[in-house]
């Protein structure tokens, strides 16, 4: 069996497949670790199980999951070693990094050194990791990266054009995010069109609280919008996105803003949030600018026309469009979001069936027109599926 592992600074996720990844025999999540409210939410044998509890730190989260797995009485497991490999995210690798790896003491210490890119999420990738060694030793561990897929990106999309030593010396450079769910929904949506990845161009729209639209040519990463932070690209629920630097200065010189204000304006202040003064939650926005709150209103347009502009210039940077792929929780569930965004793409032959749209759930539903160029796709993201596949292909 294979067990994923996605251990953040408050939350520890978890998901046992069966040996063949075709099955998931247990799944849970342990939520608000060292703050009140802490809770254990586990799932095996076809029924669920919600428990809360003091859960002071990592460890005790981890004992946790242990004892879900193999002591209570949704236990699925007798002994740690029907556990053959712990497939681990972590969020960042650098430019060291370009592939998933498995884990040794010299790849724990260059994951160590790349917590300068990704001080508030490596640490706990990490943790997780040191966390299983301990728990289930002797049971090898793969760590897959979320920035390891854009590392193909050619030096002209993810070199900034600022002093080349700041590139050259300190790693100052486009890295991308999201690159595990961009992978699995490239090759899934390959898949759906029973046609070979290498052959396709797309543009895959990771639409969530966090966004990444991404550049993808025959199965490799060309492009993507977030850079060296997380909050470029497509405005997201209460992040930025594109804005012209010169800002920054405004309202530190003429504002008197200190650097950890504006800091904060960029990740949690702005977005969805920033501009509808309701909520960083695409649902809510949605139901209030249909109610006719115009700042929502406001702020959903914003959101797609930017991810429309963006589309456009990946097609016209690959040369080309075959299919329009969107995955996470708004691309999946938000039809509205769908509908505006493909309105505006049929000079590159995006055209969607509304009445499809609007009726898509599970499964990988193509929702493009009869007439359509341009396949477009709902394609659910499964990134504890993928860390899994690539466990096992480095394991095994």
């Amino acid at each position: 069996m294979i067990l994923t592992i996605n251990c953040g600074s408050s939350s520890l996720k978890y998901r046992l497949f069966s040996k063949d990844l075709d099955k998931v025999i247990a799944s849970g999540l342990i939520a608000r670790i060292g703050e009140e409210g802490a809770y254990c939410e586990h799932q095996a044998h076809e029924r669920r199980a919600q428990l809360h509890q003091p859960i002071p730190d990592q460890d005790a989260a981890f004992d946790i999951m242990a004892d879900n797995l193999m002591h209570s009485e949704f236990a699925v497991i007798e002994n740690p070693r029907e556990i053959s490999a712990i497939g681990h995210r972590a969020v960042h690798g650098g430019d060291v990094f370009v592939e998933s790896t498995l884990v040794t003491e010299s790849v724990m210490e260059q994951l160590n050194s790349c917590i300068r890119f990704a001080p508030l999420h490596n640490p706990a990738n990490i943790a997780g990791i040191e966390e299983c060694q301990k728990k289930f030793p002797g049971i090898p561990n793969v760590v897959v990266f979320d920035t390891a897929f854009h590392q193909t990106m050619p030096p002209e999309a993810h070199i900034y054009a600022l002093p080349y030593d700041l590139y050259e010396r300190h790693g100052v450079r486009r890295y991308g995010f999201h690159g595990t769910s961009c992978r699995y929904v490239a090759q899934a949506a390959a898949d759906m069109l029973n046609r070979p990845v290498e052959d396709l161009s797309m543009v895959v729209c990771h639409l969530g609280n966090g966004v990444t639209i991404d550049a993808v040519k025959g199965g490799k990463s060309v492009d993507t919008s977030l850079g060296f932070g997380t909050f470029c690209g497509i405005s997201m629920g209460t992040r930025a996105g594109d804005f012209d630097p010169a800002i920054i200065f405004h309202l530190v010189k003429e504002l008197g803003m200190s650097i950890e204000e504006v800091e904060a304006i960029c990740y949690k202040k702005s977005g969805l949030l920033g501009v509808s003064g309701v909520s960083n939650d695409m649902r809510e926005v949605e139901q209030r600018a249909a109610e006719g709150d115009k700042r929502c209103a406001l702020a959903l347009e914003i959101f797609v026309y930017h991810i429309r502009k963006m589309i456009g210039s990946y097609a016209a940077a690959m040369n080309g469009l075959d299919a329009l792929v969107f995955t996470a929780g708004i691309g999946e569930n938000s039809a509205t979001v769908r509908s505006k965004v493909c309105a505006g793409l049929g000079v590159l032959g995006v055209h969607i069936d509304e009445g499809i749209n609007e009726i898509v759930r599970d499964g990988h539903p193509n929702i493009s027109a009869a007439d359509a160029r341009v396949a477009t796709l709902v394609v659910p993201t499964d990134e504890e599926r993928m860390i899994a596949i690539d466990t096992v292909a480095l394991v095994h």
